[in-house]
């Protein structure tokens, strides 16, 4: 545990490029494009003054959680299949400080003031699906795993955007659980800060979440996870400079509207599930592939043609995680893309989360997918993102490109649609 400095000291370090190889390392930038990063560090200790009413001489320290992408493996988490995420340079960042007190303050820019105590750390109902529900319980994680949390004071921005995919809610956990360690702790696994954040999710939020968001925002860079073992996923980080390949990497917000879609996101695992149950088995991890495909008249009759298709992604889909991991660490960049159009096209066909069919008019993941394919003219990659139906779709773009890429998506999705991101090689850390 490394005490806070002076805000006073902070500004300096940063006006000196003291903190320069910090920053580039973490937001993949070269120093000539690490201005922004600069100004928004400044103008976060500037809000954390202004709302503790603190001074230039208060101690203070920085704190940074990513958020994440899905590179592949898209649907299969929940069936204990494998998975590859990677970290991305959107993130949030906190300013924050010990306060002397049991009280715990965190101000978040667009949500406000967060405040409770940290000796009561108990799960509360009427805090459920609240902000306070995901401090309270990553504090009782974090405690739980030996850290002598006490009242802190953190001041929190964020540019990881609500609801499109990139884990906002994961990335904000795994904050708070990088301020509590940094500032009270001797270093919590990143892998055991998952689970934490896991926990606060469910246990007290409320929302029967996975494990693949929070391990993808506290590990950092491009992590390969096999959730065979739902303890004790099987964890394995990918050696691959993302920032080498001459491409960059796109999330496309649609604009489609989530609401009245639970249906659609459940009706996946269940399912998936539905196809194990045939086999009597839980998940499709535990049911064998060749099994399964000498089964299909039984699985239609038990189940139905689209859990039968949608297994069938399953399995494919496992497969080519294994295969792009195999790639990028052969620095196969090439092969690497041709996977990730394959598992879009699966992700279209057999998974069947790219459009409800509901309203033919409007349908905006496979309309965001047509025109990507097209500006990319069979260059680069392009998939649906995450849980599909009215969300986000990734490309992967050759940077000469890119700003043609950008414009074409803008133009149709609305201005800012098309996020330019890269992977990031750090996970929740302390900044300074």
């Amino acid at each position: 545990m490394n005490k806070p400095k002076p805000i006073n000291e902070i500004k300096q370090e940063i006006a000196a490029g003291k903190l320069d190889a910090a920053l580039s390392s973490i937001y993949v930038k070269d120093t000539e494009r690490l201005e922004p990063y600069k100004a928004r560090i400044l103008r976060l200790l500037a809000g954390y003054e202004d709302v503790f009413g603190t001074d230039d001489a208060a101690p203070a320290a920085i704190f940074s959680a990513p958020g994440r992408t899905e590179l592949g493996g898209n649907h299969t988490d929940h069936q204990g299949g494998l998975v590859l995420t990677g970290a991305v340079d959107l993130d949030a960042i906190a300013c924050a400080a010990p306060n002397g007190t049991d009280t715990v303050n965190i101000w978040s820019e667009g949500f406000g003031m967060t405040t409770l105590s940290c000796v009561d750390l108990e799960p509360r109902e009427e805090e459920k699906n609240r902000t306070a529900a995901i401090v309270r319980g990553m504090l009782a994680g974090v405690a739980k795993a030996g850290c002598p949390v006490a009242g802190f004071d953190a001041f929190v921005v964020s540019d990881v955007p609500g609801g499109s995919g990139l884990s906002s809610s994961a990335c904000f956990e795994i904050l708070i659980g990088t301020i509590a360690d940094g500032l009270f702790g001797d270093g919590i696994d990143p892998v055991e800060l998952a689970k934490i954040g896991q926990y606060a999710e469910n246990a007290y939020f409320g929302k029967p979440s996975g494990l693949l968001d929070q391990m993808g925002c506290s590990i950092g860079g491009i992590v390969n996870i096999d959730f065979c073992d739902r303890q004790e996923p099987a964890v394995r980080r990918v050696d691959f400079d993302f920032a080498k390949t001459g491409y960059a990497l796109c999330i496309i917000d649609t604009g489609g509207d989530h609401a009245g879609l639970t249906d659609c996101y459940a009706a996946i695992p269940e399912e998936m599930r539905a196809v194990a149950r045939v086999f009597g088995k839980e998940r499709l991890s535990e049911v064998e592939e060749k099994s399964f495909l000498a089964a299909i008249p039984e699985v239609r009759r038990k189940a139905g043609d689209r859990a039968v298709q949608r297994a069938m992604h399953y399995y494919a889909d496992c497969r080519r995680v294994a295969e792009q991991t195999a790639a990028l660490e052969r620095g196969d960049f090439p092969a690497y893309l041709r996977l990730v159009r394959e598992s879009g096209d699966s992700s279209f066909k057999y998974l069947q989360n790219v459009d409800t069919y509901r309203d033919p008019a409007n349908q905006p993941v496979a309309l965001a997918l047509a025109i990507a394919e097209r500006l990319l003219a069979a260059k680069g990659a392009v998939r649906v993102h995450g849980g599909g139906f009215a969300g986000t779709i990734q490309a992967y773009v050759p940077k000469e490109e890119l700003a043609a890429f950008k414009e074409g998506m803008d133009r149709v999705f609305g201005e800012g649609a098309c996020r330019v991101t890269s992977i990031r090689p750090v996970g929740g850390c302390r900044v300074i």
